[in-house]
C-alpha cells in the first residue's frame, strides 16, 4: 500500500485521486534542535505522516502524504550554521500554490500536519484567504502542539514541565523512538551554558526580556537566551518510551481526525 505521494506512478495517481483520498500536507523546519538532534525536524513531521495516513487508510479513510515542505517561515534560528528558512511571505507563496495544485485537480479534503511553532500564522492567514474564497476547510493538527498537551498525562506534570520544551520534550523523544540512529545525546553539556542578557536586562523567553515584572519584546534570535539551542526543558529527560507512547495517541489522534473530517466534507 503506497501513502506517500512521491512513490505513486502516474498510472496509479490517476485511479486513486479520482476517489478524492485526503492529502496530508507535512510541514517542518530546518534549525537547530539542540547538541544531540538532527536539525531537520521536517524529518518527524513526515514519518508522523505516514503513520496517521496508513492508519486512516487502514480504517477505511483512503489517505496520501504529499512530500514534506522542509523548510519553515524563519523566526528565531538565522544564527545557526546551516539552517535555512523562508521568509513569511515566500513561505505563504509556497504554501499557497502547493494547496492550488492539489485543488486544481479535485484533491480538496487536505490536512495540514505542522511540525514547526513559526509556520502557525502563516498556514492561519493562508488557509483563511481559501476559506473566506469559499474553497473549503483547510484545517491544521500541530503536531508538537498537540504531544506537548499530552506530556503531563504520559510523565505526571511536574516530569512533563521539567521536560518539555526546544531541543527537549515532545520533538528529542519522539526522536529517540522514531530515528534512535540519528541522534546524539553524549553531545549534550555536562552544564548547560547561561543564558545572555540584552539591554542589561534577563531573558523570560526568545525574544521578551523582563523589566521590573514586564515582558519587553526585543527582537533577539535564539542564541542569547538558550546558547545550547535549548530551552526551557531538560532533554536528559526525555527517553524512547515517551516517544513511543507521544507516537501512538499523536497517530491515533491523527488517524481519527482523517476520518471525522473526511465524513464532514
Amino acid at each position: 500500500m503506497k501513502i506517500r505521494m512521491g512513490e505513486i506512478t502516474g498510472a496509479e495517481a490517476r485511479a486513486l485521486y479520482a476517489r478524492r483520498p485526503v492529502v496530508l500536507l507535512p510541514l517542518g523546519s530546518h534549525e537547530d534542535q539542540g547538541p544531540h538532534a538532527p536539525m531537520g525536524d521536517y524529518l518527524l513531521a513526515e514519518l508522523m505522516a505516514d503513520r496517521i495516513a496508513r492508519a486512516a487508510t487502514e480504517a477505511g479513510t483512503e489517505t496520501v502524504v504529499a512530500p514534506v515542505l522542509p523548510f519553515g517561515k524563519a523566526d528565531f534560528f538565522s544564527a545557526m550554521p546551516g539552517g535555512i528558512a523562508l521568509s513569511h511571505r515566500a513561505f505563504a507563496l509556497v504554501l499557497t500554490e502547493m494547496i492550488e495544485a492539489l485543488l486544481r485537480h479535485g484533491l480538496d479534503r487536505i490536512v495540514i500536519l505542522n511540525g514547526h511553532g513559526g509556520n502557525a500564522p502563516v498556514i492561519h492567514d493562508v488557509t483563511q484567504h481559501f476559506l473566506l474564497e469559499g474553497r473549503g476547510t483547510i484545517p491544521c493538527f500541530y503536531l508538537w502542539k498537540i504531544a506537548g498537551a499530552l506530556l503531563p498525562e504520559i510523565l505526571g506534570p511536574d516530569l512533563a514541565r521539567r521536560s518539555a520544551g526546544h531541543g527537549a520534550d515532545p520533538l528529542t523523544s519522539i526522536a529517540l523512538h522514531l530515528t534512535p540512529d540519528r541522534m546524539r545525546m553524549d553531545q549534550l553539556p555536562a552544564t548547560p551554558t547561561p543564558p545572555a542578557t540584552m539591554l542589561g536586562l534577563p531573558f523570560t523567553a526568545w525574544g521578551a526580556l523582563s523589566f521590573e515584572g514586564a515582558e519587553i519584546n526585543v527582537p533577539a534570535g535564539y542564541e542569547l537566551p538558550s546558547p545550547d539551542g535549548i530551552g526551557p526543558g531538560d532533554p536528559r529527560l526525555c527517553s524512547a518510551e515517551t516517544g513511543h507512547a507521544l507516537v501512538k495517541r499523536l497517530t491515533t489522534l491523527g488517524a481519527g481526525f482523517v476520518r471525522h473530517y473526511a465524513r464532514a466534507g
